[in-house]
């Protein structure tokens, strides 16, 4: 008698498979050079004339330009509160150019990289901040690029100059309106600077400066910031009473905006990343400082939950992946650097300074020896190492539509 592919025996082998890991390649990059946050204000400023800026993305050009990014307000996130939001949800079918559709962030999808991409017109890997927290080749120590700590000189970290500063040289009325703490930070002068940085403590009087500097000159470009929906994401989760008061509230402030805006001028609301709860249960959240085996062979475990940079000690780093990909790779794309840079994760081909898959060559060491995202609900928590990061009940990251989908909403006057 013949054997059959699906009998018994087959199927209780099937059982004992070994489990498929994630293919780095399988995971849903951003969408660089098209539809990313790195595209957005050199479509903003090529619209405006700015000599040596161009994109592939093409917004209609507008004299009088004001870009309000509001911290952790992912696309998927707003379309799930039309109550809390209802202005907002009113600008859903504008978002990119009138599509109803979503720009992405780069990844890792968090503040640091983000704004980064924002100010810069550059993907992850050329920029450099490529994470939370990163290995500093020069001292072998974390760097958090969000704290800048601990310090390093800005401008070797990040080279390139702002789309701010190019508008600026070229005439373009220029400026930052945001919390004056933000004022003198490292991250602000190498990725958001360039004209004049105006402080305000409150978001009323963020929007009403705004509008009055986008009416101060012929041509201007705008940037204003709200810290609070992320804020509030962070410390009660997106499924909060706190969290939905807090979009509530911006939707005012967007509103406030746009009803203020001078003749000629363009609105785009955006994000740096949006959010996803993650449970308090061992399951959903692994703790690296408890586990001995994701911990074997690791020298230091940098980036955030939802988004590892894992450096390996000296030729550990074959062993750590394949440890990892066992572990965790069913619910986790585990990928070696190179083959991150490879699928083109933190950009796309050709770095600005000549790396290949858009890292630039100063910025490889930066990226973990392993980098790990979390597709399902999970995450990589270090209880004692990072014990604040790993109170916090909404994380992001990762490159799942909740983390990684930000919205671009449009106002015209």
């Amino acid at each position: 008698m013949s054997g059959s592919a699906t009998g018994p025996l087959s199927s209780a082998a099937s059982l004992w498979a070994e489990p498929t890991p994630l293919d780095p390649r399988s995971a849903p990059l951003p969408k660089y050079g098209t539809g990313s946050l790195a595209d957005l204000l050199p479509a903003v400023a090529a619209g405006q004339e700015v000599p040596g800026v161009s994109s592939d993305l093409v917004l209609a050009p507008a004299d009088r330009v004001c870009v309000f990014l509001v911290d952790g307000l992912g696309w998927e996130l707003l379309r799930a509160h039309p109550e809390q939001a209802p202005f907002l949800t009113s600008l859903l079918p504008s978002s990119l150019n009138g599509s109803g559709k979503p720009l992405t962030a780069g990844f890792p999808s968090t503040t640091a990289t983000s704004l980064a991409s924002v100010g810069t017109g550059l993907p992850p890997g050329a920029h450099g901040l490529v994470g939370y927290t990163v290995l500093d080749p020069a001292t072998g120590q974390l760097m958090n690029q969000l704290r800048w700590q601990p310090w390093t000189d800005p401008h070797l970290w990040q080279p390139y100059p702002t789309v701010f500063q190019l508008a600026d040289a070229a005439g373009v009325h220029t400026c930052q309106v945001s919390a004056p703490t933000f004022a003198e930070t490292p991250l602000t002068k190498i990725a958001l600077s360039g004209g004049t940085f105006h402080g305000r403590l409150t978001g009323e009087e963020r929007m009403d400066l705004a509008a009055e500097q986008l009416g101060a000159a012929g041509r201007s470009l705008v940037y204003t910031y709200y810290s609070e929906v992320d804020g509030k994401g962070h410390r009660f989760g997106v499924d909060s009473r706190e969290w939905r008061d807090q979009l509530r509230y911006v939707d005012g402030l967007v509103q406030r905006l746009a009803e203020r805006l001078p003749p000629r001028s363009a609105l785009y609301v955006t994000a740096d990343h949006g959010m996803i709860d993650i449970p308090f249960d061992p399951d959903s959240r692994i703790d690296f400082d408890e586990d001995w085996e994701l911990r074997a062979g690791v020298a230091l475990l940098g980036g955030e939950g939802r988004a590892r940079h894992v450096y390996a000690v000296p030729g550990a780093a074959g062993d750590v992946l394949a440890v990892w990909r066992e572990v965790l790779g069913e619910r986790m794309w585990v990928a070696s650097r190179d083959e991150a840079i490879e699928a083109g994760w933190f950009g796309g081909p050709g770095g600005a300074d000549g790396g290949g898959k858009g890292v630039d060559d100063r910025v490889r060491r930066r990226i973990g020896d392993i980098v790990a995202a979390a597709r399902d609900d999970v995450a990589i928590v270090a209880s004692h190492t990072e014990p604040k990061e790993s109170a916090m009940v909404g994380l992001h990251g990762s490159m799942t539509p909740l983390e990684q989908l930000v919205p671009l909403l449009e106002v015209r006057s």
